[in-house]
């Protein structure tokens, strides 16, 4: 599964934020506890402290029962052999509270007309914990708004960063060196994204002109040997008139002219692909393939014959479609041959359309053919069968020029072609 990288990266950045916040509320809680718990210790010292200098001077025995009285969290008795001032958690009843609650309680050996008590305070700790709390709490909401603007701020800022490579993508997304329409990078002044596009830019330059110049020398190629093929097949039918040939002369001369007739199939093919590939082919007018096929049906029935193939038609609306016709002669012609050429012997071929689709399914071999290399040039799945591997090629470019579709499929003994045709609401 793949994401996005500014999702990826969010994602892993949002992840850190929140271990990093699990392992910070714990320890900030912990810590302000111990800081309040720290600061009560000292409040209660510095009672204790300020007490003893005050009973110093006029606080007697007498003046005791008098300050437990009306002093709730500080109480004076007897010596209870206390020889240093010590402080205690404990949980003890709160009559008010009417509960247990957490107390913090100091012990220390004091003084008074030269004998000793022991001085005792407690504080209680509720309101520390609601109050550690609540600034726990309200760090957690701090964070959290922290986090999630810091995670839209930089989603948003990286995703206007990022905007002119998700251009520069689309654009690529897009091209077709066959097209002859080189993309257009928009200008950024990021280094990293401008050194991307320019060497992308020098990237496409240069293969399109590789491509250009293959293309060229194929059509070149294709016009030179016209002439000289077309020589060759005149020789070939001269050297068939002359009298006196032997069986082996007549086999060799019949073995030529078939080598002969490849050799000019394919010129004409690769012509034919150079054509298209240069848009020569631009004119178009409607055309009803159901005519099409009725028309033509009896020479591919001819064609057919020599492996006793069967062909079934089966027209369930007309399909008329906007196409160069002689494009359209050459797209039927080619998924007919196919059909017949890679069928079975007593195969049947079976042709249907509807309003927006002609499929041509034939019997053959009993597995599926690869559809990785099924539309490339000169691929063929039987290497000893006729042809020369472009017929399903030219097809495909054929349906690519007027952005049509086709798609294979081997279902019940069936290998299935089906040219799904798009028509323009304009």
């Amino acid at each position: 599964m793949t994401r996005k990288l500014l999702n990826k990266t969010t994602y892993s950045f949002l992840i850190y934020s929140v271990i990093i916040l699990l392992i910070a509320a714990p320890v900030f809680y912990f810590i302000s506890q111990w800081l309040y718990i720290y600061e009560t210790d000292e409040v209660l010292l510095f009672h204790k402290g300020a007490f003893a200098k005050e009973s110093k001077e006029d606080f007697t025995e007498s003046d005791i029962a008098a300050w437990n009285k009306y002093n709730r969290d500080v109480e004076i008795v007897g010596d209870m052999g206390v020889t240093k001032d010590s402080i205690v958690g404990k949980m003890l009843f709160d009559s008010i509270a009417n509960e247990k609650e957490p107390f913090r309680i100091l012990y220390s050996p004091v003084t008074i007309n030269g004998k000793k008590f022991t001085y005792i305070e407690k504080s209680n700790l509720v309101e520390m914990e609601g109050m550690v709390f609540s600034i726990a709490s309200m760090f957690i909401i701090i964070i959290i708004i922290l986090l999630v603007g810091i995670i839209i701020l930089s989603k948003r800022l990286a995703s206007k960063i990022w905007k002119p490579f998700y251009d520069t993508l689309k654009q690529i997304e897009d091209f077709e060196i066959d097209k002859n329409k080189p993309p257009h990078f928009t200008p950024t002044s990021i280094d990293e994204f401008d050194r991307l596009n320019k060497s992308l830019e020098r990237l496409i330059e240069k293969n399109t002109a590789i491509y250009k110049s293959q293309r060229e020398f194929v059509e070149n190629a294709a016009h030179e040997l016209q002439t000289p093929l077309a020589l060759f097949q005149t020789k070939i039918d001269t050297l068939s008139q002359l009298p006196n040939l032997t069986k082996e002369h007549s086999q060799l001369l019949g073995s030529l002219n078939n080598d002969v007739s490849r050799l000019n199939r394919l010129n004409k093919n690769l012509l034919l692909l150079s054509k298209i590939e240069n848009d020569s082919y631009f004119e178009k007018q409607p055309v009803i393939l159901n005519d099409y096929i009725k028309k033509h049906l009896d020479f591919f029935s001819e064609q057919a014959k020599s492996k006793s193939i069967s062909i079934v038609v089966e027209f369930n609306k007309p399909l008329q479609i906007n196409s160069n016709p002689v494009l359209t002669e050459v797209l039927i012609n080619n998924l007919f041959l196919n059909a017949i050429r890679h069928n079975s012997k007593d195969g049947k071929i079976i042709i249907r359309t509807s309003d927006k689709t002609i499929t041509f399914s034939n019997t053959g071999p009993e597995t599926s053919l690869n559809i990785n290399k099924l539309f490339n040039r000169f691929s063929k799945s039987d290497p000893s069968a006729q042809g020369n591997g472009l017929g399903l090629a030219i097809v495909k470019k054929i349906v690519e020029l007027n952005n049509w579709n086709i798609t294979y499929n081997f279902q019940d003994g069936l290998h299935s072609f089906t040219v799904q045709f798009e028509f323009s609401t304009t």
